[in-house]
């Protein structure tokens, strides 16, 4: 179990306070059939070290386990669809670091205990690889990195298979995605003439890749 406080001097300059693991169990039982979607995509914007974005791939894992119990390769797939559709942001860099450890980890673990020898390194580095795009340093209110840059997130979406197209958007165009007039936002935006709603549109597009390959896009 997590120290909810690591120093008094971080509570004091940051508010630092980790959640324990009741509350968070507490409170992700009020979206529990949404937790238990391995495709259905989570965004912590005060991460910490991982306590939420942990029992939420937890969740997933336990869900593709159930599923998939007697098919290493569709386990193997789904635990990236899983732990590529948890996200999360912190304005510490020691807690986004820590976090995105625990969050290979935890995955590492349960990925080696379900496909045993079948397992793949380069399924692992993709594993490492999306972790470490989808936890980042920055600040949630103002939406920026730590170096000042906005926050982009990639979008992994399992299509053909075992493909997985990545799409990367702003933070800022998600979060006013509901506007009904984006003005000073056109630009990251598109009109669905089907929805009659605009929508964020990616600021950068992948060539659909396979899901254990998805490092070697940049």
């Amino acid at each position: 179990m997590t120290e909810q406080i690591k120093s008094r001097e971080r509570v004091a300059l940051h508010g630092e306070v980790f959640t324990n693991e009741r509350e968070v169990n507490a409170m992700l039982d009020l979206v529990k059939a949404e937790s238990e979607r391995i495709d259905s995509r989570f965004l912590e914007p005060a991460c910490g070290n991982g306590s939420f974005v942990i029992e939420i791939l937890n969740r997933k894992l336990l869900v593709a386990e159930r599923k998939y119990r007697k098919s290493p390769t569709e386990y193997e797939k789904y635990s990236i669809v899983a732990v590529s559709s948890v996200y999360g942001v912190d304005i510490l860099e020691d807690n986004a670091k820590e976090c995105r450890q625990r969050l290979y980890d935890f995955w590492n673990a349960k990925y080696t205990a379900a496909c045993k020898k079948e397992c793949r390194e380069e399924v692992r580095d993709a594993a490492e690889y999306i972790i470490n795009h989808n936890i980042l340093c920055g600040d949630a209110l103002t939406m920026l990195c730590d170096d000042g840059d906005p926050i982009v997130f990639a979008q992994w979406d399992l299509i053909h298979g075992s493909k997985i197209k990545r799409k990367d958007y702003r933070l800022d165009s998600l979060m006013k995605a509901d506007r009904d007039q984006p003005d000073l936002f056109e630009n990251q935006f598109s009109y669905d003439e089907e929805s009659m709603a605009w929508i964020p549109a990616p600021i950068r597009e992948y060539p659909l890749m396979n899901y254990w390959e998805v490092q070697y896009a940049d």
